[in-house]
């Protein structure tokens, strides 16, 4: 028994860009917000996961997730022809509230300060970065913070 149907017909081709997000609930809106009205982006893979970004890190604990990863954004890549992909890390701005900071960086490095973690988030992306020069797909960086008006900002990180 059909209980709901779509307006929208299903489109059979895929979208040319992927967004690696961490799938903090808290940012959904404002990231898609972001994504449609500042990237004009409104058809992409999501590949939602803890730590967005982060979890293609290759931490001295985290290899073989980062390897997973990795390989799950990779048969993205390659199956669906992306040609841009879109990495975004979250937490609070220098003046936002503690709350912001990604739990999945937090769960890594539960002494460092939130300044810690954005400077690791920053090696990390540097990390990637260097990890996939060479390949046909476009990165871009980005971090998601919230400020102390509660406010969610975007800004570019250049790695």
């Amino acid at each position: 028994m059909e209980i709901f149907r779509t307006r929208r017909p299903w489109n059979a081709e895929s979208p040319d860009t992927l967004v690696l997000v961490c799938s903090d609930g808290r940012f959904q809106k404002e990231v898609d917000e972001f994504l449609h009205s500042h990237l004009a982006i409104s058809r992409y893979d999501r590949l939602y996961v803890p730590g967005g970004a982060g979890a293609l890190a290759r931490a001295d604990t985290e290899v073989a997730r980062a390897d997973r990863f990795r390989d799950e954004c990779k048969f993205l890549i390659e199956a669906h022809g992306i040609e841009r992909v879109v990495l975004m890390f979250h937490g609070p701005a220098e003046d936002g509230p503690t709350e912001a900071v990604c739990g999945d960086y937090r769960r890594r490095l539960p002494t460092a300060s939130p300044a810690d973690i954005r400077r690791q988030q920053e090696r990390d992306a540097a990390q990637i970065r260097q990890d996939r020069s060479g390949d046909r797909v476009r990165l871009e960086f980005y971090s998601c913070e919230v400020t102390r008006d509660g406010r969610v900002r975007f800004v570019q990180m250049l790695v």
